[in-house]
């Protein structure tokens, strides 16, 4: 058994021993029902001075937490007890536990210290008896007249995965103007395959302040000044079960659980709704539901401006159920010029480069940090992957041969992924991709730059590859090879997953977008070595 040091020993003897007997217990928060926690996984470790009535010391651990922690507040409690006591060793300690009886024998028989055993500790009872009194009953998370209801309707957005449809810049409005409630600013978490749910602004104000705040975050301290800075009602989703590497969608429905809340600046975070939110959200989910099924074709591959209009029949009101509700009409929006604003906030973050080369090189096509790889795909597998695909350019000339088509694939996460695609298609498609070597003078360096020409004859680097590289080396010897045997014929896959356990190896499921494009030969283009030329931003 570990005991104390000596020279904790002889500071712990120096202290004046009083005639006392205190109490300990180290009792479980899920008995005591004092604490409003989430999870109730924690103990209470509790010493009383008997005589003089006080709470000497308290401390919150961990269930998992060893026996040591029950010593450590005792020595706290002797040297260090909370005002108005004054350091001090007592005569006697009492506990309830036969375990902790023995444990303090042998850790305190140094200290001249009894050590007894009782079956009721009367002073720690009544403490936790009065806190028990004198707490607030607790508000349930959801009133329970509309709690079914709300789960319900959590379920059928569930089901309806908004996330699959809308990035999470992309708004929609719902006007209510009922439960004094105006219009609620829809916005969809989940294409980063992160955290699924749905946002639910009270004003365009609040979200506008939240994204540019969130642009702006410098710390942790800003990121959740931002986030208990906004003023929106919420539903988001989680499983009991969930690893880090799973993605919820993965997951059976049975293991999925929604969670209803509120966030406002002078209330925070709270993980409750009232009778009038219940019924707002309810009735908000149900034209949601409505409207994303109705629309889901038109929201596929991009967000165009649509309206409808729905007639919503609120829950009755169990207090006064001989009154009929009556429908409520509630109109939904899609709002594309608040979503180009929202990218263009992003857009002005990113901005601020410091080179430019000497031909017209753009940038800003291709997100940073992308997993960016040249390989190959087979026959077979491409065949299967055009049945997939969400969007797809052909490339009527493209015949089969040698092992397969050779492949750009660029991964990314499914916002970043769609908004590249959107791109693409407003400058008529992809046109081809093509390397080219391009010299930094500034740094003595030289690279291979990977650049995508679209239709518009705009060209996009997507990559800079080390010149020396051995890995880059092989694989454009390869890629080289295969374009040759398909005739100068390649493509390009964008692809999602990046935050996931896809990382670097996307599924059919990931993969977003196929560009059957040629490999054009620089010379075409009239390029020669490229340079890097310094372009100032005054």
């Amino acid at each position: 058994m570990t005991s104390l040091p000596n020279t904790t020993l002889r500071r712990l003897m120096s202290l004046p021993q009083i005639p006392s007997v205190w109490e300990g217990d180290r009792r479980s928060l899920d008995n005591s029902d004092v604490l409003d926690l989430e999870e109730k996984t924690g103990q209470f470790i509790l010493w009383v001075d008997g005589a003089e009535g006080m709470v000497r010391s308290m401390d919150v651990v961990t269930q998992e937490t060893g026996p040591e922690a029950i010593v450590r507040a005792l020595v706290k409690a002797m040297e260090h007890p909370q005002p108005p006591a004054r350091p001090a060793r007592p005569q006697k300690i009492i506990v309830r536990d036969r375990e902790i009886q023995f444990f303090l024998r042998g850790v305190l028989q140094d200290l001249e210290i009894a050590v007894d055993y009782v079956v009721d500790l009367p002073i720690i009872d009544e403490l936790f008896e009065r806190l028990a009194e004198i707490r607030p009953p607790r508000h349930p998370k959801l009133p329970s007249e509309y709690s079914d209801l709300l789960i319900e309707k959590a379920y059928e957005i569930w089901a309806d995965a908004p996330w699959e449809l809308v990035a999470d810049h992309q708004v929609v409005s719902v006007e209510l103007n009922q439960w004094d409630l105006g219009t609620l600013y829809c916005t969809v978490m989940g294409m980063l395959e992160l955290d699924y749910g749905i946002v639910l602004y009270r004003s365009l104000d609040s979200l506008r302040r939240f994204r540019l705040a969130a642009i702006n975050q410098n710390s942790r301290t800003d990121i959740e000044e931002a986030f208990l800075g906004q003023d929106c009602l919420f539903i988001t989703f989680s499983a009991e079960s969930e690893d880090d590497d799973v993605d919820l969608e993965d997951l059976p429905l049975s293991e999925i659980t929604p969670q209803f809340g509120s966030i406002h600046p002078f209330e925070g975070l709270r993980p409750t709704l009232y009778e009038e939110e219940a019924i707002a959200l309810a009735v908000t989910l149900e034209a949601l539901h409505q409207f994303f099924h109705d629309s889901q074709r038109k929201l596929h591959n991009n967000f165009p401006r649509l309206k409808k209009n729905y007639n919503i029949t609120p829950p009755p009101d169990p207090k006064h159920p001989e009154i009929t509700p009556q429908p409520v009409p509630i109109k939904v929006l899609t709002l594309p010029e608040v979503a180009d604003e929202l990218m263009e906030m992003e857009a002005d973050e990113d901005k601020g480069e410091d080179f430019d080369f000497n031909i017209p090189l753009r940038e800003g096509l291709i997100p940073r940090g992308s997993f960016i790889s040249l390989g190959i795909i087979p026959w077979d597998n491409l065949k299967l992957l055009k049945v997939h695909i969400k969007h797809y350019q052909p490339e009527p000339t493209l015949q089969e041969n040698g092992e397969g088509l050779p492949m750009l694939m660029i991964q990314t996460t499914r916002p970043k992924a769609k908004e590249v695609v959107e791109k693409i298609v407003a400058a008529g498609g992809l046109e081809g991709i093509l390397f080219n070597v391009g010299e930094d003078p500034f740094h003595e360096t030289t690279f291979d730059l990977g650049i995508l020409q679209l239709k518009n004859k705009e060209l996009y680097i997507f990559q800079e590859f080390p010149a020396d590289s051995p890995v880059h080396i092989k694989a454009k010897k390869n890629w080289n090879q295969r374009c040759q045997k398909t005739k100068n014929i390649c493509s390009l896959i964008i692809a999602t997953g990046l935050t996931g356990a896809a990382k670097g190896n996307p599924s059919f499921k990931d993969m977003y977008a196929l560009f059957e494009v040629r490999h054009i030969d620089p010379e075409e283009l009239g390029m020669g070595k490229l340079q890097l030329m310094m372009q100032m931003d005054w």
